[in-house]
C-alpha cells in the first residue's frame, strides 16, 4: 500500500469540505460510505435511502450482469429503477460504464431525499460530492501527492446548488482508471453524469498530455459546466469554475 492509497482510505481529503455548523455524521452500509452534513441528525433517514437505493442496483445487477462490467454504454432501460436510468443516462453521455457513475449516483438520490427535511444537505461518497445549501461554499481539490493539493478550492455559491462536483484519480484512491491525472474534477447540476464525466476525462490524460486537449473533451459532454485537471505540477481549468487559495 503506497502513501497516497493510505490518505485515500482515511478519508483525509473530508476535512476540505466546508460545512459551517451542520451536523456531521457518517453513514456506511457495504461498499457505501457517506459523509453527511445536514441541519439536524438525519441518519436514519439517509441509512434507509442508502440502503432502498443499493436494493436497487444490486438486484438489477442479478438480472444485468453486464450493468456491472460493463466499461461502455449499455441501451437505455425505460423499466429500470430511477437510479439505474441515471446511470444509464450519464455514461452514455460520457461514453463509460454505467458503473462509472454510482458513487455520484448514490450521493444525489441521497441528497434529493434528504432535501425534504434539510435546508442544507451535503453528500460526500468517495470524492464525490452533492451540494445543497443555502449559503456559499468552498470545496477543497485533494490531489493526492501532487504539490497542488489542497492548495486551493472551488467556490460554490448557494444560488447554484443543488450541484454536483465530483473528482475521479489515476493516482488516487482504488477505483479503476486508465489515466495518470492526481485529481479530474467535474461540475455539473447531475451528481451522475459529473462523476461519469469526471472519470471519462481522467481516462484520457496521459504522461505530458497538453491538458487543453482533456479539458476541451470535457466540455463536449452535455451537462458539464465546469473542469479542473491536476496533472503531477499542471493544473488546467475551464468553464463555470471559480477558484480561491486556501
Amino acid at each position: 500500500m503506497n502513501q497516497n492509497s493510505f490518505e485515500y482510505i482515511q478519508r483525509t481529503y473530508r476535512n476540505n469540505i466546508s460545512t459551517n455548523s451542520l451536523t456531521i455524521y457518517n453513514i456506511s452500509f457495504k461498499e457505501t460510505d457517506l459523509f453527511i452534513s445536514t441541519d439536524s441528525d438525519l441518519s436514519e433517514i439517509a441509512f434507509n435511502s442508502v440502503h432502498g437505493l443499493r436494493f436497487s442496483i444490486e438486484s438489477y445487477i442479478v438480472s444485468h450482469p453486464d450493468f456491472l462490467t460493463s466499461l461502455c454504454a449499455l441501451p437505455y432501460d425505460e423499466f429500470a429503477p430511477k437510479i439505474i436510468r441515471d446511470m444509464l443516462l450519464a455514461s452514455a453521455k460520457a461514453g463509460v460504464g454505467p458503473m462509472a457513475s454510482v458513487a455520484g449516483s448514490i450521493a444525489e438520490h441521497v441528497g434529493w431525499d434528504l432535501m425534504q427535511y434539510s435546508e442544507n444537505v451535503i453528500i460526500e461518497n468517495g470524492g464525490d460530492i452533492f451540494l445543497k445549501s443555502i449559503r456559499d461554499i468552498d470545496v477543497g481539490l485533494f490531489a493526492g501527492r501532487s504539490l497542488l493539493t489542497d492548495r486551493v478550492s472551488i467556490k460554490v455559491t448557494k444560488e447554484e446548488t443543488p450541484i454536483g462536483i465530483c473528482t475521479s484519480s489515476g493516482t488516487v484512491g482504488h477505483s479503476l482508471s486508465f489515466g495518470c491525472s492526481d485529481a479530474c474534477c467535474v461540475k455539473s447540476k447531475s451528481v451522475a453524469l459529473a462523476d461519469a464525466a469526471a472519470t471519462a476525462i481522467a481516462n484520457s490524460i496521459k504522461p505530458n498530455m497538453d491538458l487543453k486537449n482533456a479539458l476541451n473533451m470535457g466540455m463536449k459532454i452535455e451537462g458539464v459546466r465546469g473542469i479542473v485537471i491536476i496533472a503531477g505540477g499542471q493544473m488546467g481549468v475551464t468553464g463555470d469554475i471559480e477558484l480561491v487559495k486556501r
